[in-house]
């Protein structure tokens, strides 16, 4: 039987556990030290902690790291890592160096119950929810082996983390907000510096929208009209796109903070003229900009990456519309990179 996970909670409710088991509160910030800043996977590793404490730890307890089943690394220093939580299921998650910072995408869930038609993850069915501190054991994880390969000095860490992996986290809200918590007050990663993607998913946005963060909100369309995007997204079809952008534009309203829209460009299926131009009336007045994010090919997909005179065509139409675009810097192409994809070569475990 699985004890419970040390790792999750935050330092006020360790300090808690510790008064709970006879200790003095500072005890538990000990813990928290041990588990969040110095990447211990072993309760019987807290040296400093008396001995009766960790046996009573032990008793119910277990810190709740992974292990690493395996590390797919490019040319671009991205790296992938497969990885088997605490709670069971292959899980994937990223490490990606910048000029700058280090990024690591982080999985909210094993699989994903939404479905997109390009998307390896959804083809691979839903499992599970995780648990906010397997979110955390992904970022830790990260940040070591960024270490390891020297990506990272050794008092380095992660700086910016993105809910942008297997799962929609929005799907899985007090988990992933959980972990959003534990990143800015545990890891110390600025607000500002953590981005929520989602597909869309309306209750969410409005939820989001009113716990006032400072983070950023992705929103994937894909799409500029609803039957197009009905067949790249189906299982979010119950939420048009005006109810997609009247969330949006509450959230911008109540937060503050701008938007930013991710299009995954089709080859030959949402990358004309036309399609630019639906997508520049349907953001326009809104304060965002829209990330454009060439197809990252997945194996046995019937979809392709568009032509590079294609996409420029694509944004040039945006930006002559006024709306800012950016285009994703396209990294681990060699790795399978994209979302599901090295789960799915690896199989169940």
């Amino acid at each position: 039987m699985l004890k419970k996970m040390l790792l999750g909670l935050t330092g006020d409710q360790l300090k808690g556990l510790a008064a709970d088991l006879g200790e003095k509160e500072f005890r538990g910030k000990q813990a928290a030290d041990w588990i969040y800043r110095r990447g211990c996977r072993r309760i019987d590793d807290m040296t400093d902690l008396p001995a009766q404490f960790r046996i009573k730890l032990d008793e119910l307890w277990e810190v709740g790291r992974s292990s690493v089943e395996k590390i797919s690394s490019g040319r671009d220093g991205t790296f992938k890592l497969l990885l088997l939580p605490y709670y069971g299921e292959l899980v994937e998650t990223v490490g990606m160096p910048y000029e700058g910072r280090f990024s690591c995408c982080v999985s909210t869930q094993v699989g994903c119950p939404v479905g997109c038609a390009f998307c390896a993850t959804g083809a691979g069915g839903f499992k599970r929810n995780l648990a906010a501190g397997e979110m955390i054991d992904q970022v830790l994880t990260v940040g070591e082996a960024a270490v390891r390969e020297k990506m990272l000095a050794a008092d380095g860490r992660v700086s910016h983390v993105v809910f942008m992996g297997m799962g929609e986290p929005l799907l899985n809200y007090d988990a992933t907000m959980a972990a959003v918590h534990l990143l800015n007050e545990e890891l110390k990663i600025g607000m500002r510096n953590i981005t929520i993607s989602t597909i869309g998913y309306v209750p969410g946005i409005y939820r989001l929208a009113s716990a006032s963060l400072q983070l950023t909100l992705a929103v994937s369309l894909h799409a500029a009209g609803d039957g197009l995007r009905r067949k790249l997204v189906p299982n979010m079809s119950r939420y048009l796109l005006k109810d997609i952008i009247a969330a949006c534009r509450h959230y911008i309203n109540h937060t503050g903070r701008r938007i930013t829209f991710e299009y995954c460009l089709l080859k030959g299926v949402n990358d004309s003229h036309a399609e630019a131009a639906a997508l520049a009336s349907l953001l326009k007045g809104l304060n965002c900009h829209v990330n454009l994010i060439p197809f990252n090919e997945v194996q046995g997909s019937d979809y392709r990456r568009p032509d590079p005179a294609v996409i420029m065509a694509f944004r040039r139409v945006l930006e002559t519309s006024g709306i800012t675009v950016t285009q994703r810097e396209q990294k681990g192409a060699g790795i399978q990179a994209a979302c599901g994809q090295l789960r799915r070569q690896s199989g169940p475990k």
